[in-house]
């Protein structure tokens, strides 16, 4: 199978790439470098079915990448993230949504290939009922400061369905939850490699509020396998959460990787940004329907991560 995989080089597609890699695929991953890192596919050069292409997506595709018109799959990972990139990084995150998630459904359109795009949790915004569930349609605020990302995924999804509606492209939507894991950027101000990396150092961890806000964590594995089988069992046009089960507030993530860690850090309480969400749980019926459950507890996942 030759797969195409847009945001190869970041968290999440770098570790996708491994798997199909491993799987015996041909894999070709597609980035730019924006907020993926070279760093994340140095390993992958060592499979002999890895390409790597240096690609913007919202620029067309078989302009200079005629090779691309054999793929039989596409999974469409690529889009700026981070909530510190949120204004410096707003247009790219638009635009990547937009005119990059066009080009690819262009590009399946001529050549047949199946698709899977990864939206996010955040088009749900900051909801009102728990767990959500793949038809609640979100409590969101277009013109907020989390708005490029969360209605560049929502307006995502639009022209996706519409793809599937007018031209039957075979393209299905996974909404991504909290996800963790090796090949997490430095960088990253998400909660868990933010913690990780502090704890590390002997640094404060920072809390934000009271650290009552709840997420669900998913392991990098989970999720990767979860991608997979919708690409290949999912029914087309349809939308699968995926992510972690268990609710933890903030503060009891803080104090589980106190101990993991063995830190000296001290818990430091700040100021709470406005636009931080209370509360995040996938209703997760419609995966696992396909036969997906997260095997990798909280605890084991974060070892992993620390040990990578």
């Amino acid at each position: 199978m030759k797969i195409l995989v847009t945001g190869g080089a970041g968290f999440l597609g770098a570790n996708l790439c491994k798997r199909l890699l491993e799987e015996g695929h041909e894999v070709a991953a597609v980035d730019n470098f924006i907020t993926g890192s070279p760093k994340n596919i140095r390993d992958l050069n060592k499979y002999p079915k890895f390409t790597f292409i240096k690609h913007n997506i919202t620029q067309p595709f078989l302009s200079t990448n005629r090779e691309l018109l054999t793929m039989n799959q596409i999974y469409h990972l690529a889009c700026p993230t981070g909530v510190n990139n949120l204004v410096p990084l707003a247009e790219e995150m638009i635009l990547t949504c937009s005119f990059g998630t066009r080009n690819v459904l262009e590009l399946a359109r001529k050549t047949g290939t199946k698709v899977l795009f990864t939206s996010s949790s955040e088009v749900y915004g900051d909801p009102q009922v728990s767990p959500q569930k793949e038809d609640y349609t979100g409590n969101v605020d277009t013109t907020g400061i989390r708005s490029p990302y969360e209605e560049g995924k929502r307006f995502a999804e639009s022209l996706i369905l519409m793809y599937v509606r007018k031209y039957n492209v075979d393209a299905k939507i996974v909404r991504v939850f909290n996800t963790y894991g090796p090949k997490m950027s430095k960088k990253d101000t998400r909660v868990i490699p933010q913690f990780l990396r502090q704890a590390l150092a002997n640094q404060p961890i920072t809390i934000h509020g009271k650290g009552l806000q709840t997420r669900t964590h998913c392991y990098v594995d989970d999720l990767v396998k979860g991608l997979i089988l919708v690409l290949r069992k999912g029914q087309k046009g349809q939308v699968y959460n995926v992510g972690g089960e268990e609710q933890i507030t903030v503060v009891n993530l803080a104090k589980i990787i106190l101990k993991l860690t063995s830190s000296k850090s001290q818990l430091k309480f700040v100021e709470r940004p406005p636009h931080d969400h209370q509360s995040r749980q996938p209703d997760l019926t419609k995966i696992k329907k396909l036969g997906w459950k997260q095997k990798i507890s909280l605890e084991q996942g974060i070892r992993k991560t620390i040990e990578a």
